[in-house]
């Protein structure tokens, strides 16, 4: 018994020096875990004090350049993969010239700092302006034009430039500011690449000689996307606030990734100063790109023709791919002046799947600046879409007649209500009465039935605005206004928007919803089917157009008397 007692209390003792020294190695554990963490803090703090000292946005004291792609988590980070010991740091020289102009100054006088972000800068000092690679005077300067700007990772267009002083390049108001150069674009429309732009300006000895003033772009993705990869943008270059030559707005600009590349696009600057003219005309209409090889002639000249009625100087549309009827009958109306088509091919971003319907939201931009300086009031619509006023004869009858009851000064834009005219609904009875065929054949005549129940403004509706006052145009709405303006939504009985199209979600369906007979558009009668009869005898010949159905016979009215029988 004894025995038994020792040997238990052995086995205590013994299970007790275990448990002793799992605690101990349970301590080292801990402490060997914590002096690790403390190394590794140490040594991230030393790494990073060491990365600012020696690199600035990947470009050492000496110029090297660290490789590697931006990191995702320092957004702030200047990304200046673009412009590293390639361009920007190889424009910059080497280390004795830096400290040459530290302690010198460019012309041996002042010290000059010299910024270690050029971005920051109004524009790059004279003395890198002048090893950028200088512009080929054979390059083509275009003014409606997609073309590519190289050396970017995503797809990056550029159309047309604008003057525009306005409104700063932050969307507050210019004030002391030189104004901006607006390129109108398409890129990635998260993260956009950054750019610059070199503006040219032309010297004014007559000598067909530029000089280059280089400035960090800001790209402003235009907010209506439809969250596609690509969307249209604003490329917004600042102007310098003193320019190199007595010209305070430059001729062109290049839009380039890297400075020491030679820039492959020159977009002439439209809506300079000696452009603008103070004898507007009163309407312009704006149509997005016509797409699918667009080819109905009579839905094309009935719109042209009842937006003349409407009081309508021009139209701008868009040519991505027209067929060859109606490309001839925008070449009658060019000639006329009455139209302008702008090509619209080169924009090598896939529709529906990479951007919204073939860049639609670039070209209303487009449109409203080159209308800016030249008309009144800019309608933004499509080909089967018509503001049609109730009691006034013309569109600006309508909003002279308006400004006359109400304060419309700071009004930008005037919105009008939807209304669908399916296509699938009955024709009216009156279009066997018509007197020819084309008359017979105009939409807005044939279709009088719409749906009851308007959409609410800014859901499928269209608007007319004053252009000086818009800075983004939208489809159905403006979507910024310089400071101080806004939108006024006309109230459905002074006009609405007739929307003549088949139903939106495919099938029937639609016009099982209710309806009612809208012969608004019927006061234009006459005159349309006149001016569209004599238009379509010209280009009948002209554009070897195809004969048009027939008026519809008059069908007589078959009663049924009680015991079934028809009589007539």
């Amino acid at each position: 018994m004894g025995s038994s007692r020792r040997s238990g209390s052995g086995g205590s003792r013994a299970n007790a020096g275990v448990l002793k020294e799992r605690a101990n190695l349970s301590f080292m554990l801990v402490v060997m875990f914590f002096a690790v963490f403390g190394l590794i803090v140490l040594t991230e703090i030393f790494l990073i004090d060491e990365r600012r000292g020696v690199s600035i946005g990947g470009t050492g004291v000496l110029g090297g350049h660290r490789s590697g792609h931006r990191l995702p988590a320092a957004p702030d980070r200047p990304d200046y993969g673009e412009i590293g010991a390639e361009d920007y740091v190889g424009l910059k020289g080497s280390f004795d010239e830096h400290v040459g102009l530290l302690v010198h100054g460019e012309n041996g006088g002042q010290k000059t700092v010299i910024h270690p972000d050029p971005r920051g800068l109004p524009s790059l000092p004279p003395s890198l302006e002048a090893r950028l690679p200088q512009l080929d005077q054979n390059l083509k300067v275009t003014h409606a034009e997609w073309l590519p700007v190289t050396n970017t990772r995503f797809k990056f267009f550029v159309y047309s430039a604008y003057f525009d002083n306005r409104v700063s390049g932050a969307g507050t108001p210019a004030g002391k500011s030189q104004g901006v150069v607006r390129v109108i674009s398409a890129t990635k429309t998260r993260g956009p690449e950054r750019v610059w732009c070199r503006l040219w300006y032309r010297q004014q000895n007559g000598a067909n000689v530029t000089i280059s003033v280089t400035v960090a772009a800001k790209v402003k993705v235009i907010r209506e996307n439809w969250n596609l990869k690509y969307s249209a943008c604003f490329v917004i270059c600042p102007l310098p606030k003193e320019s190199p030559t007595t010209d305070k707005v430059p001729e062109a600009v290049s839009v380039v990734a890297r400075l020491r590349a030679i820039p492959t696009n020159r977009i002439l600057v439209q809506n300079r100063f000696e452009s603008r003219t103070n004898a507007k005309e009163a309407l312009a209409i704006c149509v997005k790109p016509l797409h699918y090889y667009y080819n109905r002639v009579l839905q094309l000249v009935e719109f042209i023709e009842l937006h003349r009625l409407l009081g309508a100087a021009h139209v701008t549309l868009y040519n991505d791919t027209v067929g060859a009827a109606a490309g001839c009958a925008l070449k009658y109306y060019e000639n006329k002046d009455l139209v302008t088509v702008l090509p619209w091919h080169h924009l090598d971003m896939i529709s529906q799947r990479e951007i919204r319907t073939e860049g639609l939201f670039a070209a209303l931009n487009d449109c409203l600046y080159r209308s800016m300086y030249k008309y009144e009031y800019v309608a933004l619509v499509d080909l089967d879409e018509y503001i049609i006023p109730r009691h006034n004869d013309t569109i600006i009858d309508l909003l002279r007649w308006m400004g006359n009851r109400i304060n419309i000064k700071s009004t930008g834009a005037f919105s009008f209500q939807n209304a669908f005219f399916y296509l699938q609904w009955a024709d009216d009875p009156f279009v066997v009465t018509s007197r020819t065929p084309t008359e017979a054949g105009l939409i807005t005549l044939k279709k009088t039935r719409r749906r009851t129940k308007l959409h609410p403004h800014k859901q499928r509706s269209k608007y007319i605005c004053k252009p000086q006052d818009v800075v983004e145009a939208g489809n159905h709405f403006v979507w910024e206004f310089i400071p101080g303006h806004g939108t006024l939504n006309v109230p459905s009985d002074a006009a609405i928007l007739h929307h003549y199209r088949v139903c939106e979600f495919g099938g029937d369906d639609c016009i099982k919803t209710q309806s009612t007979v809208d012969r608004t558009a019927y006061k234009y009668r006459d005159r349309l089917a006149t001016n569209v009869d004599k238009t379509w005898m010209e280009l009948r010949a002209e554009c070897s157009l195809p004969d048009l159905d027939p008026v519809p016979a008059l069908t007589p009215r078959i009663k049924v008397n009680p015991l079934g029988k028809s009589v007539r």
